[in-house]
């Protein structure tokens, strides 16, 4: 055998030094950053302070609304005061109107709220719609979805055929 291969010694004395290779000022940069965004998130949500968020309109319109299902798949959309029939939804058709009324009566149900509280469509003075739900405290800013989707409840206020001036004046 050859000699070339000798021991190592160890020594206490020869111990390695762990360094950080990452510099502290970006890290602490990082973290102030994430510190200021949750603050600043926390701030808006607590206060309810948004940019985007406009002040209603004044409602120059509200029709008290119930919507029931047809043994054949179709809805039907009544008038909640004159138990007027406003609209038919054939099946398959209009999948905004069905999911729009199928989460807010989901929201219902998980309250443990029955049917007996008519929805509210409010036309607001600046064209805009919201369909609100008396029993949960939920609305649904029906233009956030574009004016094809509003339309179809638009229709509802004033059907075809029905004369200019709003079905119903409420001041609120």
């Amino acid at each position: 055998m050859s000699s070339s291969s000798t021991p190592i010694k160890k020594t206490s004395a020869h111990k390695p030094i762990l360094k950080s290779s990452f510099p502290r000022l970006p890290l602490a940069a990082m973290g102030a950053l994430v510190l200021a965004s949750l603050i600043g998130v926390s701030i808006v949500r607590l206060t309810g302070v948004s940019a985007t968020q406009q002040a209603d309109a004044p409602t120059v319109q509200t029709i008290a609304l119930r919507f029931e299902d047809n043994s054949d798949g179709s809805i039907g959309v009544l008038d909640a005061k004159t138990g007027a029939l406003l609209s038919t939804v054939a099946p398959g058709t209009n999948g905004f109107l069905r999911s729009t009324m199928r989460g807010l009566v989901r929201e219902r149900k998980r309250q443990g709220i029955g049917p007996e509280t008519p929805f509210e469509l409010l036309g607001r003075a600046d064209g805009r719609l919201t369909l609100n739900d008396p029993s949960t405290q939920r609305r649904v800013d029906l233009e956030s979805f574009g004016p094809a989707n509003s339309a179809v409840f638009a229709a509802l206020i004033n059907p075809p055929g029905a004369p200019d001036e709003p079905r119903q004046q409420q001041q609120r």
